[in-house]
C-alpha cells in the first residue's frame, strides 16, 4: 500500500534507508547528442549508506512537494521524495527500499506513483540525480525508461565522495 506522509506516518520517513553495495562504477560517453555509459566493476566491493535525512513538515504541507510511502503490514520498506523543480519537471529528491524488499517491484510502484502524482501536476516528467557509483540506481533508472540527460564531475568536489560523479536522469512525458 502506497501513502502520502501525513503528521501521523512521518515518523517511518528514514526507515528505509539501507545500504547499498558498490560493485563497480558507470561509465558515461556522450556522442551524436546521445548519452551511453558501459560499467567497470571495482574488484573490491564496498557497502555506502547515506546520511538520515531531517523530516521536512513542509512535504506535508505544500502543494508542489510530496513524500510516498511504501507499507507492508503497517511496516515502512519504501519511500519517494518529490518537488517542483525550476525547469518544469519534477524533481525525485530521493527513492529508497529497505534491502529485503529491493528487485521486487517497490521501486517501480513508487516511481509509477510519481509519475501519476507529477502529471496531475502537469509536469513535463521526472528528473533526478545519483552517483555514478550507485550501478544498481542506474540500472533502475534506465530499465524504466529513464534516460542520462547530464553528467556533473564537479558536484561532489567539495565532499569526500569528490571522486564520484553526479549523473542526472529524465524521464519525459
Amino acid at each position: 500500500m502506497i501513502m502520502k506522509m501525513n503528521q501521523f506516518n512521518m515518523k517511518d520517513f528514514n526507515k528505509p534507508n539501507d545500504s547499498f553495495v558498490v560493485s563497480g562504477r558507470i561509465i558515461p560517453t556522450f556522442k551524436n547528442n546521445v548519452w551511453k555509459y558501459t560499467v567497470e566493476k571495482f574488484s573490491e566491493p564496498y557497502f555506502k549508506k547515506y546520511e538520515d535525512d531531517e523530516v521536512d513538515i513542509s512535504y506535508i504541507e505544500e502543494d508542489e512537494k510530496v513524500v510516498f510511502f511504501y507499507y507492508v503490514e503497517n511496516n515502512c520498506i519504501g519511500r519517494i521524495k518529490i518537488r517542483s523543480n525550476w525547469n518544469g519537471y519534477a524533481l525525485i529528491e530521493d527513492i529508497a527500499v529497505t534491502k529485503e524488499y529491493r528487485k521486487n517491484g517497490v521501486g517501480t510502484a513508487l516511481l509509477n506513483k510519481a509519475i501519476e502524482w507529477a502529471k496531475q501536476k502537469s509536469f513535463c516528467g521526472l528528473m533526478l540525480e545519483t552517483q555514478d557509483i550507485n550501478v544498481s540506481a542506474c540500472y533502475f533508472y534506465a530499465k524504466n525508461q529513464f534516460v542520462i540527460g547530464a553528467v556533473d564531475t564537479m558536484l561532489y568536489s567539495n565532499f569526500p565522495t569528490a571522486n564520484e560523479m553526479a549523473i542526472f536522469w529524465y524521464y519525459k512525458f
